[in-house]
């Protein structure tokens, strides 16, 4: 965290924070499946992973920081590392590079990751640290691989584990390569947005394993039947991550003049718009969306078969499919 620890004031408000943050977490229902995750959000510390970060405010942000010379803004800093928000940490030219995931997010996409005692893990986007901090609380430093292309981001959630006594192995590399050295994994999570599914983390999933990455705002978990296989279908939660870098460049914005206003801001018709992309023009999507009725995310899914890949409405081989770009 740099040259001193907080003092011991701070260290207490910030275990009473986590406390209020746990709290907040079960309420949400985010563990019913899986309690033993309430166990690892209680005891790995989030601030040691946030030593700085930054909050938006008019004309740009504010940056908090766990060393600030004032006992206020050091207050501020740990009382913001336990809100249950996303925190940016890493800007470049104006650009978000990396950040914490918001905690009940997390919860939700741990515990749908499914996890068994002994299963291998492997992280694409090590950001802070504190997803794998949390993965090594539950199954040892051993089971837990994450990887990242940015080598300053590998090293600094390197030091943020070490600082918090956890220890899985930190990879420098591209993530839409996963990383075949530690092969095979029982399960894969992205922290990280992509547009299509790597094939390289079929072929480094063992058969039965679950893959859970966010994709056109949205979370799709697909289960791995070969390294040529696997389906799966969304989670009824909308999700927003960085770009996975190093998959290829950003796509560009939508142009939806001709769409009415009341879809052009509704959230489930904007996933529709991500996930047929380049299938679709946006009335089309409008089209089809108003017509069967404004699904919800679980409505739809994704087949990886071969060399095709597709996103589908309510089945695989039904008449509502899209192929995803390669």
């Amino acid at each position: 965290m740099g040259g001193h620890a907080p003092g011991r004031e701070l260290e207490d408000l910030g275990a009473s924070a986590r406390a209020a943050l746990v709290r907040r977490i079960e309420a949400s229902g985010a563990w019913t499946a899986d309690p033993a995750w309430r166990e690892a959000f209680a005891a790995v510390p989030r601030h040691l992973f946030v030593p700085y970060y930054y909050v938006a405010v008019a004309g740009g942000y504010e940056r908090r920081w766990g060393e600030s010379p004032d006992p206020q803004a050091r207050e501020r800093w740990i009382r913001g590392a336990y809100e249950d928000v996303p925190l940016a940490t890493r800007l470049r030219d104006g650009e978000l590079l990396s950040s914490s995931s918001q905690p009940s997010l997390m919860a939700d996409m741990l515990t749908v990751l499914d996890v068994r005692e002994g299963n291998t893990v492997l992280e694409i986007g090590a950001g802070t640290g504190y997803n794998a901090a949390l993965l090594c609380h539950r199954l040892g430093d051993d089971k837990v691989t994450s990887v990242d292309l940015d080598p300053e981001i590998t090293e600094s959630a390197r030091r943020h584990l070490a600082a918090a006594g956890y220890h899985p192995v930190v990879v420098t590399g591209d993530g839409a390569r996963g990383v075949p050295e530690r092969a095979p994994f029982d399960r894969i999570i992205a922290t990280c947005a992509l547009s299509t599914v790597p094939r390289a983390w079929l072929a480094q999933s063992r058969p039965g394993g679950r893959i859970l990455l966010p994709l056109a705002t949205g979370l799709i978990v697909l289960t791995v039947t070969d390294a040529s296989h696997a389906e799966g279908r969304f989670l009824h939660t909308p999700a927003y991550f960085v770009p996975l870098r190093g998959a290829g460049r950003a796509a560009e914005p939508f142009q939806l003049g001709g769409v009415p206003r009341r879809a052009r801001e509704d959230d489930l018709f904007r996933f529709l718009l991500a996930l047929t992309r380049g299938s679709l023009d946006p009335e089309e999507a409008l089209s089809l969306w108003e017509q069967e009725g404004r699904p919800q995310r679980e409505r739809y899914g994704i087949t990886v078969s071969g060399d095709r890949e597709w996103a589908w409405l309510d089945d695989p081989e039904g008449p509502y499919a899209w192929p995803l770009p390669s």
